[in-house]
């Protein structure tokens, strides 16, 4: 089976002209975001002068508890994320009409604090506010998850996704029994998690694609 075979198109990906799409020349527009209810984005951000944002698995796992409370209080759904040393990336999908906007504010304004508590500093994490770009397109968006998971070894810091514990691939692939994750997104598009893993390890999306999600990505 080839990978990707089992990617399957649904209309769950809004198709707007919504600013950060792609135009006819197929760059990404960077203008200021407007959320909008079951539109998909890639949310990321990086910290100040590229130092570390996590010190430890104890800093990692406050976020992701700080995510889990929060997608529940604002109606988001963590489609993809990965957490890395020193920046992070989250596929998110705004499930209700209140913008994903309070959500990461909430989520990381509230890591951001407590971090400063327990490390008695002072002063900015991160370089900036949190970017974010919508994805309009499915098959952009399918490969921005592989994109977003592959982090950790595209980094060097694994040589087997199996072993980063801070990202959801191990939901995708069920792995894990993790709740940050939509399953049903991930059933809908990869029939099996062995065709999942397949088209993270081994596909090679045509270089059209690549360009493009590497512009979401912001590489």
């Amino acid at each position: 089976m080839v990978a990707g075979a089992d990617v399957r198109r649904t209309s769950e990906v809004r198709r707007t002209s919504a600013p950060g799409t792609l135009n006819r020349g197929g760059s990404v527009a960077r203008r200021k975001v407007t959320f909008v209810r079951d539109g998909y984005y890639h949310v990321y951000n990086r910290g100040a002068n590229r130092e570390p944002i996590f010190h430890s698995d104890e800093n990692y796992r406050f976020l992701l508890g700080r995510i889990k409370r929060h997608a529940s209080e604002c109606q988001v759904t963590v489609i993809a994320y990965c957490l890395m040393p020193n920046h992070y990336h989250l596929v998110l999908r705004q499930d209700g009409e209140r913008p994903l906007s309070g959500f990461v504010q909430a989520v990381f304004n509230s890591y951001t604090k407590a971090l400063n508590r327990m490390y008695g500093r002072t002063g900015t994490l991160f370089e900036g506010p949190f970017q974010a770009l919508p994805v309009t397109e499915e098959v952009h968006l399918l490969h921005l998850c592989r994109y977003v998971h592959r982090n950790p070894l595209e980094a060097c810091l694994v040589t087997d996704l199996n072993d980063w514990p801070y990202s959801n691939y191990l939901e995708w692939t069920e792995q894990r029994n993790g709740t940050l994750v939509d399953r049903k997104f991930a059933r809908s598009h990869f029939t099996t998690p062995e065709a999942y893993v397949t088209f993270v390890l081994e596909y090679m999306p045509p270089e059209r694609i690549e360009r493009v999600v590497r512009q979401l990505a912001c590489d």
